[in-house]
């Protein structure tokens, strides 16, 4: 189910690098180290050894041989391998820069053919439904908080339905639209975090929002993801006047870890009033190679007056990945019974403070194919009946105002960039909570009284999450990863 009106809108579309497989003298051992490195000492190791483990089988039987997915391959026909920040060895592969999309798209094509597999699009979920708040039995308040599905609002017909589930997956992406500047779709609103969270699951790591280092800085361009993988290739972090400065930041320059290079970049455009900096990939690979390995970013950035086989690439960060979410253990399992969440909506405790490039894809893959297993082995226990809970009740006395819901969208975003964005403070993050509670009894009023709408619905959810993270990173006051408290540096 997806609210979007094409299936494959999703943060995996955009996805661009690549996704782990296993390079030359690579070992699972060799991956977990990078992982655990690049995690800032916040990972989880177990999950870790989970995805170096199984993660280059599964791309292997599943991606490459069962889905045949179009991955991009030598003059020999072999896969291609790519080296990202951070990785010790070359062990990406990726299909020219349009992984994620590539992989989707083999994926939709193979579960389209399958009878028993419905697809809804322009559907989207409101809350989650279970026992205690959606039945009349009072005594239900004493059993153990249980799954029963959700409540969803169908977009075209303006109605809400009733989804009744022996198990509920939350694979909802990311959040990064409640930030001013990010290289998520959309979509990306955050709405698995919220309706977990206002069901009483516990989310985890909230705080750790990777800001991306690189994306196209151009004034009519949305913040156009510039793939890890272009500095894995030799691009080179350079200011507006050309000078190489990563090497003062970090001993691996270009190829630091991401919250590194974003706080770099942040760094120096702070300090020396730059608007951006340059990446420049053209001082150290052939033009056509850069057409043949990037003919997307290629295209992308030429339509805004950007030639990359001609000229430095100018880049800002922008929010990327939430590396916390909703807790889950190694088999997807959240803390309410029959609900199951993956990806980045997830928090296995794999990313730790900082997520590991190329990590993303191969995560969802691992933990949701762990995840269906589950379900399977557990489907006897699953299958009993499940109490039926009770019909919306529509209260809506009118229709939201859209030039309401942007102020308030435009409110949330300035407040999260400027406040709970790559370097914070404690008087920063006070500002922020002080705000954004005034804005969420604000729209949750207005939400009570209003029809709804998607737009309605994901500035709910927005808000509701802009919050979370505030409030969890107003909390650690120790700085780690992608969560840099400027005034409490340890």
């Amino acid at each position: 189910m997806t609210k979007a009106s094409k299936p494959e809108e999703s943060n995996t579309y955009y996805a661009q690098g690549g996704i782990i497989y296993k390079g030359e003298n690579d070992s699972p051992d060799l991956l977990v180290k990078d992982i655990l490195e690049a995690g800032a000492g916040a990972s989880n190791p177990i999950a870790a050894r989970i995805l170096a483990e199984l993660g280059p089988y599964l791309v292997e039987e599943l991606l490459v041989k069962k889905l045949s997915v179009p991955f991009s391959r030598d003059e020999s026909g072999k896969l291609d391998l790519t080296e990202e920040g951070a990785h010790s060895v070359r062990r990406i592969i990726h299909s020219d820069d349009l992984t994620g999309r590539a992989i989707e798209i083999s994926l939709l094509n193979y579960v389209s053919k399958l009878e028993n597999v419905k697809i809804w699009t322009e559907h989207m979920a409101i809350d989650l439904l279970n026992k205690q708040y959606h039945c009349k039995n009072p005594l239900y308040v004493y059993d153990e908080p249980e799954c029963l599905g959700a409540y969803v609002l169908s977009i075209k017909e303006g109605v809400v339905k009733r989804f009744l589930a022996k198990a509920t997956i939350l694979a909802t992406g990311g959040l990064g639209q409640i930030y001013l500047h990010t290289s998520n779709p959309k979509g990306a609103t955050g709405d698995g975090f919220a309706m977990a969270y206002r069901a009483g699951v516990q989310l985890i790591n909230m705080e750790y929002i990777q800001f991306h280092p690189t994306t196209l800085y151009h004034k009519e361009s949305e913040r156009f993801l510039i793939s890890e993988s272009v500095r894995g290739e030799g691009g080179v972090l350079k200011t507006p006047l050309g000078e190489p400065f990563m090497e003062k930041y970090h001993p691996l320059g270009s190829l630091a870890p991401r919250d590194v290079v974003a706080r770099a970049i942040h760094e120096e455009m702070t300090e020396n009033g730059y608007e951006y900096v340059l990446l420049d990939l053209v001082s150290y690979m052939d033009a056509e190679k850069i057409k043949k390995r990037f003919p997307n970013i290629y295209e992308t950035c030429l339509k805004y007056g950007v030639d990359i086989t001609k000229e430095p690439i100018p880049v800002v960060p922008a929010v990327h990945f939430a590396c916390g979410g909703i807790r889950t253990n190694m088999w997807g399992e959240t803390s309410m019974k029959r609900l199951f969440a993956v990806g980045e909506v997830a928090c296995t405790g794999l990313h730790g403070a900082n997520r590991l490039a190329s990590t993303s894809l191969l995560e969802g893959l691992v933990f949701g194919y762990r995840a269906a297993n589950r379900i399977a082995d557990k489907w006897s226990e699953l299958k009993k009946d499940i109490p039926l809970p009770v019909s919306w009740v529509d209260t809506g006395e009118f229709y939201p105002d859209p030039a309401l819901i942007n102020q308030d969208w435009n409110t949330l975003k300035h407040i999260m960039w400027n406040y709970v964005g790559l370097v914070r403070t404690e008087k920063r993050l006070k500002r922020a909570l002080f705000d954004l509670r005034h804005l969420y009894w604000e729209i949750e009023e207005f939400y009570r009284k209003a029809k709804l709408t998607r737009s309605l619905l994901e500035l709910r959810n927005g808000i509701l999450i802009g919050y979370i993270i505030a409030t969890a990173a107003y909390k650690n006051r120790e700085s780690r990863g992608c969560h840099y408290r400027k005034d409490t540096e340890i």
